[in-house]
C-alpha cells in the first residue's frame, strides 16, 4: 500500500533530499507543499494525505517579523488543517537547537513545536519534534543553511571565507542522516508527541572546517586524499565535492612518458599508499626490480601479460600470465625481482596499487634483472 507523505518546505534543502529520497521508493507518494501552496492547496493536500513531514520555516528573513509569520503563523495554520481532517495524521517536525536561545528565529521555533504539541494532544496524532543541530550536505544554499554551505562554495571556486572567532564551536548533523531518520518515522511513527533525534551530532570549530575544506581543495595538486571513508570527513568531503561548479568535474594529472609507454599516478592516501596505471607497448619489458618491504598489486585492463619473479636467495623462479578479459591481481612479494612484459599485440594498460606513497628519498626499489 502507497503512503502518501505531505511535505512542507519540500523545494528547500532538507526538502529536496527527502523528495528523492522518498522517489526512490514505491511505497511512498509526495505530496509536495512550498510557499506557492496556497492554504487551500493545503488544506486540499491535508485531506489526501496519510502523514506529514513537517520541514517549511524562514531563517533568514528581511524583516524579523517574517519568523512568527513563516514558522509559528504556518505552523498553527497546518494544525488546523491536520486537524480538520478528522484523522490523527502524524508529523515529524524540523525544529532548531536555536530554540534554546531566546532569538527570534528560536522563539518561533519554540513557538511552532508547542503548537504542534497542542495538535497531537488534541488529535491523539504521533508527533516527532527534531531539535536539529546546523544541517549540512548537498543542495545547500550558500550564505543561508549553514557556514559549511558558505565554505564549501567558496573554496570550492577560490573565493574568500570570512571567518570571526576561528574558536568558535558549532554541531553539526549530516543530511543523509536526517533523511534516515525521517524515512525511520515514516516507517514506525511511535506514539504521543515527543522529542526525537537524528544524528550522529559532530562538534568541531568553525575554524577546523574551514581548515578542512581548504585541505580537500589541496588534493588535485597533492594527489594525496583526505581520509574520507567515515564520519565528519567522509560528509564534509561530499558536500565540498557537491559545490564544485560542473567545469571544476574534472582535472589533469601528470603523465610520465618514454619509448616504453606512459606511467600515470591518479591518487595517493596518507597511509594505504597510491594508485597509478602505466602502459607498454607490444613487447616491451617493465620493472626488473625488488622491493624490501613494499607490496604492490597488478590488474591488467587491457591486452596480455607476462609477470616473471626471481627469489634473490635462491633464484627461485616463477611466472604467471594475464589478460585484460579475464582479471587477475597480481602482487609483487619483497625479496622478489620481478618484471612485466606485454605479450599481446595490442598496448597493454595496467592498474597499479601500492602500498606506501613513492619516496623518491628512500625509493626501496632496487634494480635486479629477473
Amino acid at each position: 500500500m502507497t503512503k502518501r507523505v505531505l511535505v512542507t518546505g519540500a523545494d528547500g534543502f532538507i526538502g529536496k533530499n527527502l523528495v528523492v529520497a522518498l522517489g526512490e521508493r514505491k511505497d511512498f507518494e509526495v505530496l509536495p507543499v512550498t510557499r506557492a501552496t496556497s492554504a487551500a492547496e493545503v488544506a486540499e493536500l491535508a485531506g489526501r494525505a496519510d502523514c506529514v513531514v513537517h520541514l517549511a520555516g524562514v531563517n533568514r528573513p528581511k524583516d524579523v517579523g517574517e519568523f512568527e509569520q513563516g514558522n509559528t503563523g504556518f505552523t498553527e495554520s497546518l494544525c488546523e488543517a491536520l486537524l480538520a481532517t478528522g484523522r490523527p495524521l502524524p508529523v515529524a517536525f524540523a525544529s532548531s537547537i536555536q530554540v534554546e536561545r531566546d532569538s527570534p528565529y528560536g522563539v518561533s521555533k519554540r513557538h511552532a513545536e508547542e503548537a504542534l504539541a497542542d495538535y497531537g494532544q488534541r488529535s491523539g496524532a504521533p508527533v516527532a519534534i527534531y531539535r536539529l543541530a546546523n544541517v549540512f550536505g548537498k543542495w545547500s544554499r550558500p550564505d543561508y543553511n549553514s557556514a559549511v554551505a558558505t565554505f564549501c562554495h567558496n573554496i570550492a571556486r577560490g573565493l574568500p571565507i570570512r571567518i570571526d572567532n576561528p574558536e568558535s564551536p558549532v554541531r553539526l548533523v549530516y543530511i543523509d542522516d536526517v533523511v534516515a531518520e525521517l524515512l525511520r518515522f515514516l516507517a514506525e511513527s511511535g506514539e504521543g508527541v515527543r522529542f526525537a533525534e537524528a544524528g550522529p551530532i559532530y562538534a568541531t570549530t568553525v575554524g577546523a572546517l574551514a581548515r578542512q575544506i581548504h585541505a580537500f581543495g589541496n588534493v588535485r595538486q597533492s594527489l594525496v586524499s583526505e581520509r574520507v571513508g567515515t564520519g565528519l570527513v567522509r560528509a564534509l568531503y561530499a558536500t565540498y565535492v557537491s559545490f564544485l561548479p560542473p567545469e571544476a568535474f574534472s582535472y589533469k594529472v601528470e603523465k610520465h612518458a618514454d619509448p616504453r609507454g606512459m606511467f600515470v599516478e591518479m591518487l595517493k592516501t596518507p597511509d594505504c599508499g597510491q594508485f597509478s596505471f602505466f602502459t607498454a607497448h607490444p613487447g616491451i619489458t617493465r620493472g626488473g626490480h625488488y622491493h624490501h618491504t613494499k607490496t604492490e598489486k597488478f590488474l591488467v585492463i587491457k591486452g596480455r601479460a607476462r609477470y616473471r619473479f626471481r627469489h634473490l636467495v635462491t633464484n627461485e623462479e616463477f611466472e604467471v600470465e594475464s589478460a585484460g578479459d579475464e582479471p587477475l591481481v597480481v602482487e609483487t612479494i619483497p625479496g622478489w625481482a620481478h618484471d612485466i612484459t606485454n605479450i599481446g599485440n595490442d598496448e597493454l594498460v595496467v592498474m597499479l596499487w601500492a602500498n606506501e606513497i613513492f619516496d623518491r628519498e628512500h625509493p626501496d626499489t632496487v634494480a635486479s634483472k629477473v
